[in-house]
């Protein structure tokens, strides 16, 4: 998911502020226990914490073990802020899990910068060949491989048919002006019209992000961070339609402290039926479901609206992948394991079983939700893709896009103040 990245500070600031204690990795720096037992443990670090995907993944490793009765899979399952917290401070201190969770984009760039991550070009290319491109697009650094994705998708907005229905909205608006005349819509028929958890920050930054393509184009948002520059018009414009949108107070009571996944949490009152809609991924329908009773029939997904006057279109896309990286000179076994996920196999009971859109292209015939092949067909005829901000930029400006946006959502920063802090930030990592 597009959840804020990781920041490299001192090991020892980073444990004190998060007030971490170190869990100890039994893969690092070897082959594990193999020279006393000839068994090699791999441990597994992933965010796979909600349901049906927790269990799926665990039986998948037994599954793993049970082909390579010499290999033990450890799994270490974290919360995605509880997993970013504990990954910053074992960055600074140089030592990374066998395997672990990645969304590419900058945050793997500066792993891979700092020596920590294994080049899987060579050690793959058997059959990461059989890997859908746009897959793999996030993982590949100066035509290097660092990462092997299990999904891949877009953010776009998951909402509840029947409260449409009750206010009145026959279609999806497709403009951000008819986006805002749903607002209303649902608003005065005393229907939420958005969750939003504020709390964590990330999925407020989906909306300037978005804004931005839209007012701008997906080549303006890369050529700002090219720039190190984000006071150009199309990010201002963002600013101010998002203050516009927040001036209506569309979101949920108590959205500034919501966490995603909670049981109170923007994700569940979707799931409940208590919000309309929410902005986010393709693991949407599978977390709304854990975490409230999901919407059935009842959820549909449309894109991100197109805004009067911009240069966007709503075939460019903002979204990412998930995947897996490996540290440096990790054992065979974990290169296996790989493999072993990747296989299509694996791939169609990831499809079938957990909501992930398939990676390997002869795995594609098992995708048979309609809301998710309406994603991943937008997906495959995207003209443009941008990687989630908080994933493409240094982790230092990631956050602090987050940050900037959080501020303005709750009212505290300009869209001008926003601007100008990222690019304050991003010029301040040259």
């Amino acid at each position: 998911m597009g959840d804020p990245a990781l920041s490299r500070r001192g090991f020892l600031a980073a444990s004190a502020a998060a007030g971490l204690g170190m869990t100890a990795l039994s893969g690092c720096g070897g082959d594990s226990d193999e020279g006393s037992s000839g068994i090699t443990t791999v441990e597994w670090w992933n965010i796979s914490t909600t349901q049906p995907t927790k269990d799926v993944w665990a039986a998948l490793a037994k599954k793993f073990e049970a082909q390579n009765p010499k290999v033990k899979i450890k799994i270490v399952q974290l919360e995605n802020d509880a997993y970013k917290s504990k990954m910053t401070a074992l960055i600074a201190s140089g030592k990374l899990p066998d395997i672990f969770h990645t969304w590419g984009g900058g945050v793997l760039r500066q792993q891979v910068d700092a020596g920590l991550v294994e080049d899987l070009t060579d050690r793959t290319k058997e059959w990461a060949d059989g890997l859908l491109p746009v897959a793999k697009e996030p993982y590949l650094l100066d035509g290097r491989l660092y990462g092997i994705p299990f999904d891949s998708g877009m953010v776009g907005f998951w909402y509840n048919k029947a409260l449409f229905e009750r206010a009145g909205v026959s279609t999806p608006p497709t403009t951000w002006n008819g986006f805002l005349d749903t607002v209303e819509a649902l608003k005065a028929k005393n229907i939420t019209p958005i969750a939003l958890a504020g709390k964590e920050k990330w999925p407020g930054m989906y909306y300037w992000a978005y804004l931005a393509m839209r007012v701008g184009g997906a080549e303006a948002v890369q050529k700002a961070a090219e720039d190190k520059d984000f006071t150009g018009p199309a990010f201002v414009r963002a600013g101010q339609l998002l203050k516009e949108l927040a001036g209506l107070q569309p979101f949920q009571k108590g959205f500034l402290g919501a966490a995603y996944s909670d049981p109170n949490g923007q994700a569940a009152a979707v799931g409940n039926g208590k919000a309309a809609m929410e902005l986010m991924g393709q693991w949407a329908p599978v977390v709304e479901a854990d975490a409230g009773k999901g919407l059935g029939d009842d959820l549909g997904f449309f894109p991100f609206p197109a805004v009067e006057g911009g240069k966007g279109s709503l075939t460019e896309v903002f979204g990412g992948a998930n995947g897996h990286a490996l540290r440096r000179d990790a054992p065979q076994a974990a290169v296996d394991f790989l493999r072993f996920f990747a296989s299509e196999a694996t791939d169609r009971e990831l499809v079938t079983k957990t909501g992930v859109l398939p990676v390997v292209t002869a795995a594609e015939s098992a995708l048979t939700d309609p809301n998710l092949t309406a994603v991943q067909k937008q997906l495959k005829a995207a003209t443009g893709f941008q990687l989630y901000l908080d994933q493409a930029y240094a982790p230092a400006v990631g956050q602090e896009v987050n940050d900037s946006v959080a501020a303005l959502v709750a009212g505290s920063k300009s869209p001008e103040q926003v601007a100008e802090s990222i690019t304050k930030t991003a010029k301040e990592e040259q």
